[in-house]
């Protein structure tokens, strides 16, 4: 996992292709900000903590303005050059290009911070090729181009982009004697943003998956800051420094910054028609994965059910068997094995399997940090539906030989709802793992001793602005964190004291449900959109759920998690994953005209009895916010009461004033 970022200075950017939500202004009474460089930096080495590193392209065009508007290819040639630097140390050179009256410059500014997790040798990034290519990549090739198990993923990325078509056009495949870069980067399975100068056509590239399973922020051009700036987080205001010259200044308020929407992006660069500075048109390509493009429409054939279907789906592959299945018996030539949730849980086993193989960089770690007793993948873990599924199946994954950290936050203590379950959920997965080491890590947290933490998540959250954010931003941020105590004693309760000892876990892959409930009618307004609308009103609102998850969930939650050096992995995010819930009815799915606790997320209860969790397959949705008691403290602290909260809808107000 990296922090990527890039900043262009110099260009004239043609925006008109685009959807532009960001306010051109700031609104008046609005104080200006500015981050420097060195305070971008340090945001980025939160998310990579191994290495940093910076490259600098400055784009000269020379004698400009002799040049037509329908000047010929070679003459743009002869005329255009590409000097670089390797960092801000040295100085930029001429490079041989012609003499001339120098009539426009533009720089970008690339930054890569490395949270290395694959490959054998250390990496740094940006990386360069012989060619002049720069790459910052923040993501997992988990399929679609192959990787070797000791590859590191942006080596494997920058050889195959350099292989890329570089035709100008961009969109006349049938000439081009490679892959076109939106093709290759719609080929790669698992999360990813990216940015990549690709030096031969002048062409800069940058985007993020379909799903925005990694961050990625944008400030467009505006008014008050004519540069394009490209981050996976946005660094913490301070009105009272001067303006870095290398990043300058924006509005304060969360319109300086956008999630940027899934998809590929480009800018080729050129003499404006005028001749007196750079520019480019941002463009934003289709992708060319048929199979990815259906997963993005997210439709599926089967919705509304007959009586029929309704009555044999209720008919549970356990009825008369109250022993139901043992983890002895997955994976058994079964009738389970060919039900939905079989097929289900032997995709989400495939999923966690791609997202913890462990490779030779653990191995080099636990080595050279002379840890015994490695613990290499935490969960971050409610004791709920979700959690327990994901710390099961992980069991069956992960090499016994491996403790398994679960991540448990609460401001309430023990009596936190979140808190109890949790540690029921632990007797559980003790008793169908009894030989795993199992550390449920309780993290406790008071609101009122956290100033300084919230105002720090507040920038991690922007450009969210919610409470709602808010409260979900730090509760997600201290849990990653893993910062908490481990109990001597299993047998621990509200009622019974137990010795316990400070544990921080050094976990770097975190296991999040993020997905779940979007894809499996879990939310309360699935149930209400259901009893209004039938079935077909409940697949129109799974569906708006998951087509803006990029943009409500998934990149807040990916940089307050990488903000402790973690990366945070979402197996029910994974393509095949969402390509098989699909394909079943969405009677099979959930039927949320039986209760709470039964027809919600249907499925995934389902698979949590394949899995022997009996307990867990019965417990109500609860959302983070509620069940760590986060949203109750923040009520009392922000509104005075609950009932003053709920009166005033507090989890859809703005913390901050634009």
């Amino acid at each position: 996992m990296c922090g990527i970022s890039l900043i262009i200075d110099g260009l004239c950017l043609d925006l008109s292709d685009i959807d532009i939500t960001h306010q051109l202004s700031p609104p008046a009474n609005v104080e200006l900000f500015t981050f420097t460089i060195d305070d971008l930096k340090t945001s980025l080495l939160r998310r990579g903590p191994d290495s940093l590193g910076t490259k600098k392209v400055i784009l000269e065009w020379k004698d400009a303005e002799v040049l037509s508007c329908d000047a010929r290819d070679e003459e743009i040639e002869r005329k255009f050059s590409c000097l670089h630097c390797m960092d801000d140390s040295k100085s930029c050179v001429n490079g041989g290009a012609e003499a001339g009256v120098l009539q426009s410059v533009a720089v970008m500014y690339f930054v890569g911070a490395v949270l290395q997790l694959r490959g054998i040798e250390p990496a740094m990034q940006p990386l360069i090729d012989a060619s002049g290519n720069v790459l910052i990549y923040n993501g997992e090739i988990f399929d679609g181009i192959h990787m070797s198990c000791d590859s590191n993923d942006t080596n494997v990325l920058l050889q195959s982009l350099g292989n890329c078509c570089c035709c100008q056009s961009h969109e006349n495949l049938n000439s081009c004697s490679g892959k076109s870069i939106p093709e290759l980067l719609s080929s790669i399975k698992g999360p990813w943003a990216a940015i990549y100068w690709q030096d031969v056509s002048r062409t800069l590239w940058f985007g993020r998956d379909a799903f925005g399973r990694r961050s990625l922020l944008v400030h467009w051009p505006s008014s008050e800051d004519s540069r394009l700036v490209l981050s996976s987080v946005s660094p913490p205001a301070f009105s009272s420094r001067m303006p870095d010259p290398e990043v300058g200044g924006g509005a304060s308020n969360p319109a300086y910054w956008e999630e940027l929407p899934c998809g590929v992006y480009s800018v080729e660069i050129n003499a404006s028609s005028a001749g007196k500075c750079l520019a480019g048109k941002v463009r934003k390509h289709e992708w060319t994965n048929s199979v990815l493009k259906d997963l993005i429409k997210w439709e599926r054939s089967l919705i509304k059910p007959k009586l029929v279907d309704i009555n044999s789906s209720n008919t549970s592959l356990f009825s008369g068997n109250p022993d139901l299945l043992s983890v002895s018996d997955i994976g058994s030539p079964r009738s389970s094995a060919a039900s939905p949730a079989g097929k289900l849980l032997a995709a989400l086993r495939k999923s966690i399997i791609r997202r913890t193989s462990q490779n030779t960089i653990f191995q080099a770690t636990m080595h050279d940090s002379g840890q015994g007793n490695h613990v290499p993948v935490a969960v971050l873990f409610s004791g709920g539906l979700d959690s327990m599924i994901l710390s099961a199946i992980l069991h069956e994954c992960l090499d016994s030989k491996y403790d398994i950290d679960l991540l448990n936050v609460s401001f309430e203590g023990e009596t936190a709802p979140d808190r109890i379950t949790a540690r029921a959920g632990l007797k559980e997965l003790k008793r169908i793992a009894p030989l795993r080491g199992w550390r449920l890590v309780e993290i406790d947290a008071d609101l009122s001793d956290l100033a300084m933490e919230m105002k720090h998540v507040t920038s991690l959250i922007n450009p969210a602005k919610t409470y709602m954010d808010l409260n979900i931003g730090l509760a997600l941020w201290l849990a990653a964190g893993g910062d908490g105590w481990l109990h001597e004693d299993d047998n621990c309760g509200p009622h019974k004291c137990c010795e316990r000892f400070r544990y921080k876990s050094k976990a770097r892959i975190l296991l999040v449900g993020s997905g779940a409930d979007e894809q499996c009618a879990g939310y309360g307004r699935h149930r209400t959109k259901y009893r209004n609308s039938s079935w077909l009103g409940l697949h129109e609102e799974m569906k708006l759920d998951m087509q803006r998850i990029w943009k409500r969930n998934l990149g807040r939650d990916d940089r307050c998690i990488a903000d402790n050096g973690k990366e945070a992995r979402f197996p029910f995010l994974d393509e095949d994953v969402i390509r098989i819930l699909l394909d079943f009815p969405l009677w099979d799915i959930a039927d949320l005209s039986q209760p709470s606790g039964k027809g919600d997320k249907k499925i995934l209860r389902e698979v949590a009895r394949l899995l022997g969790l009996h307990e867990a397959a019965i417990l109500p949705k609860r959302a983070i916010q509620f069940g760590s008691r986060i949203a109750q403290e923040s009520n009392r602290m922000n509104f005075g009461s609950n009932r003053a909260a709920n009166q005033a809808s507090a989890g859809s107000v703005f913390f901050t004033k634009d």
